[in-house]
């Protein structure tokens, strides 16, 4: 009996010794994924739909066509012909003389609208300033006439050839009105006044829309106008006066940027 009650109490103190080891190990284990570390954050999607202004996105439109509006801003190059001129002095014809003019590079602004996906409507605004010179005949050389600005709005319906194209190149017709204002004489041969009728006539055009990226778009135009100028041109006490017609017929050309809204 006394030996069996030694064997129990064995068996207790080797049970309580195995114990804490046991409990040991059962916690243990858990802390090797507490202290795991963490995975790096993933960053947010970007939200759906969401497209930079100089991005091409999959919600990015190509091309042009039916609806859209652009606004293109150009440097543009103004090349007067000087096809035909007639000067008249007191009334007289003089003959041999013309009408020469110069060329100009400006800014350029147009506003363009897509009524089908084939056709624009288009309208330019710009103003350059010319010299105006007389030269020929009996005037002999040149003679300095004066300086005018010129503002030209040109409304114009084109055909695009390649509608949601990349590259779509275009043809047009049209019409400009010419308007002359601050116009100044140089004081040659006495004459301190300078006028012009308001004039216009019919434009033809081509040219090439490309999409760069995103709603940006390069443009390149060129245009050829056929206009008549009618100036005269007067000494203080309109002693004398000078007249003189013109077919400018201006070759214009522009370069430049749009963006489609």
């Amino acid at each position: 009996m006394k030996k069996m009650r030694n064997t129990a109490l064995a068996a207790a103190l080797g049970a309580a010794a195995v114990a804490p080891v046991a409990g040991h190990a059962q916690t243990a284990t858990p802390s090797a994924y507490v202290n795991a570390p963490l995975a790096a954050p993933v960053a947010p999607s970007r939200p759906h739909g969401h497209c930079g202004i100089f991005e091409t996105c999959s919600s990015t439109k190509i091309g042009l066509g039916k609806g859209d509006f652009m606004i293109r801003l150009s440097a543009v190059g103004v090349l007067p012909e000087d096809r035909d001129s007639k000067v008249w002095l007191d009334g007289k014809a003089l003959p041999g003389a013309r009408i020469k003019t110069t060329n100009q590079v400006m800014p350029e602004l147009t506003f363009e609208y897509f009524l089908t996906d084939n056709i624009s409507l288009d309208l330019i605004a710009t103003s350059t300033r010319h010299e105006v010179a007389g030269e020929g005949g009996a005037l002999g050389g040149k003679t300095d006439v004066g300086s005018a600005w010129v503002l030209p709005p040109t409304i114009t319906a084109a055909w695009h050839f390649r509608p949601h194209k990349r590259l779509n190149p275009y043809v047009g017709v049209g019409g400009t009105m010419m308007w002359f204002h601050n116009m100044n004489a140089s004081g040659a041969l006495g004459l301190t006044k300078l006028n012009s009728g308001f004039t216009g006539g019919p434009s033809i055009n081509a040219g090439v829309d490309y999409q760069l990226v995103g709603n940006w778009f390069f443009n390149f135009d060129v245009k050829q106008m056929f206009v008549r100028m009618h100036a005269w041109a007067e000494n203080g006490s309109e002693t004398t006066k000078v007249r003189a017609h013109d077919s400018l017929d201006p070759t214009v050309v522009s370069a430049g940027i749009a963006y489609r809204f």
